[in-house]
């Protein structure tokens, strides 16, 4: 399937979201793109530049079909990028007409759960459009929409058990700045991009708290060791997760000046409340939403998740950080 013949959407109006329109827009005529919000597309349309997020990128506004319809936007795409923060998937797409879409592509570029079932964004793709898994792809970095804005050197992962599939979303997505790789761990990687988040609100945390970077590099370690155990439980395949898509997104996630999950645990770890540290922020850190979800899944799989549990008891228990992450620590080797 060439996918450069078919109508290809991107669903949001974020950064990431706006990341990904200025990647496809280098190899495609057209693309349709869904913002909800009408101020944001007629500054767009006017401007040519998203005026909240990655303002710097300019857009030829003739290569793009933007509406605020999200029903539209779903009838008109044969393949659609869905790149929405995961707090706002359920209440948006359950109230759509899904009829057709199960013989649509979707592409998840959400990292996070979707809190109302707790559940991984793909699975509730196929729930709710009975859309089958081979058409159900992910997007995993590691790469963050500000060294994109830039035109940094940047890799991505296709996630799809149809490679084939996989090969297609990944020819549309590379281009001089952005290196591709495919892989079939469809529900693996989109796992380690959810508990990536977390590691990085523990190590925002333990910044916050004045904790240094040969600390860091422990956390770390034995956070990848962790996510090893959770994914290997929930989905036991062949993996390697020392690859990019899972050790690289989870150290870019937990170091990088431009990871929200890592800010939103710097201001716990400096004593400011959940609220006021959302607050503060003007983006969603996703780690915040997965970290109920997957403390409440791990009662099922009952997997040794020690980094998670202690991040789970500050940011819900609302147990002192300092006491909280001192005996994290000595759990730690």
């Amino acid at each position: 399937m060439d996918l450069r013949l078919q109508n290809v959407a991107v669903v949001g109006g974020g950064s990431w979201a706006t990341a990904i329109v200025k990647i496809l827009c280098t190899n495609l005529n057209q693309v349709i793109w869904y913002m909800r919000d009408q101020d944001q597309i007629d500054h767009l349309l006017n401007f040519k530049h998203n005026p909240r997020y990655l303002s710097t990128v300019s857009f030829d506004t003739n290569c793009l079909d933007v509406s605020n319809d999200l029903q539209y936007v779903f009838d008109k795409a044969d393949v659609i990028f869905i790149v929405t923060p995961s707090a706002f998937l359920y209440e948006m797409l359950t109230q759509l007409d899904g009829t057709g879409v199960k013989d649509k592509v979707l592409i998840s570029a959400v990292k996070g759960m979707i809190p109302e079932e707790n559940d991984i964004p793909s699975r509730f793709f196929h729930k709710i459009f009975k859309i089958p898994t081979r058409n159900i792809a992910i997007v995993s970095g590691p790469c963050h929409a500000e060294e994109v804005a830039m035109e940094k050197l940047s890799y991505l992962t296709i996630d799809c058990i149809d490679l084939e599939k996989a090969q297609d979303i990944a020819d549309i997505m590379s281009c001089r700045y952005i290196k591709t790789s495919i892989s079939e761990d469809l529900f693996g990687t989109e796992i380690a991009v959810i508990l990536k988040n977390i590691y990085a609100i523990a190590a925002g945390i333990y910044h916050g708290l004045g904790y240094g970077d040969n600390f860091q590099a422990v956390l770390i370690s034995n956070a990848i060791r962790e996510m090893k155990r959770f994914v290997d439980k929930v989905n036991p395949i062949h993996r390697d997760v020392m690859e990019s898509a899972y050790l690289g997104d989870l150290l870019v996630t937990a170091y990088s000046q431009f990871s929200r999950n890592r800010s939103f645990g710097t201001m716990i770890g400096k004593g400011y409340s959940v609220k006021s540290a959302q607050m503060e922020m003007d983006m969603i850190a996703e780690g915040y939403y997965a970290l109920k979800s997957v403390h409440i899944r791990n009662k099922e799989y009952e997997v040794d998740m020690p980094i998670v549990e202690a991040v789970y008891n500050v940011v819900y228990e609302k147990i002192s950080p300092v006491v909280e992450m001192r005996i994290l620590a000595n759990k730690l080797d």
